[in-house]
């Protein structure tokens, strides 16, 4: 029976909590499963890497610390802003998310999550940034590399 290496074709379901137990994501309850070629950065790191060796019907429980997630939670990246700087008809409220250029001509998502009179608070950080994310796997299918 083949391993899963990378550059092959993956179906699974999951199921992601926090360490309170929380569920942030899950695959079981939708129709499909998650399909993806493994490598191609599409997992965060800590998942990809615990797939490799797996097989299909076989499960794991694996948990991913931070830094192998979406990062460590860095208050750098709370800002301040002043309300003018948002459209006047903008309605503003907390958790409301936005698309941010960045110098790079990138584009960040950050998060409302204080409004103090005319001081808008802004998140950018990831909203799993500094978690422990740990990943119920089930293996359904692996299509070989055809490489």
């Amino acid at each position: 029976m083949t391993t899963i290496k990378n550059g092959d074709i993956i179906a699974m379901h999951y199921t992601g909590t926090l360490d309170d137990g929380v569920v942030f994501d899950s695959s079981v309850e939708r129709d499909e499963p998650l399909r993806f070629t493994l490598g191609e950065g599409a997992l965060i790191p800590g998942l990809e890497k615990a797939l490799l060796g797996m097989r299909v019907g076989e499960t794991k429980k694996v948990t991913v610390v931070p830094r192998e997630a979406y990062g460590e939670w860095v208050e750098e990246m709370v800002r301040d802003f002043p309300r003018e700087l948002f459209p006047e008809d903008m309605e503003l409220e907390l958790g409301l998310q936005f698309s941010l250029g960045d110098e790079d001509d990138g584009h960040m998502s950050a998060t409302i999550i204080e409004i103090n009179g005319d001081v808008i608070t802004l998140d950018a950080n990831h909203p799993l940034a500094g978690e422990n994310l740990t990943f119920d796997i089930k293996i359904l299918e692996v299509v070989p590399d055809s490489d």
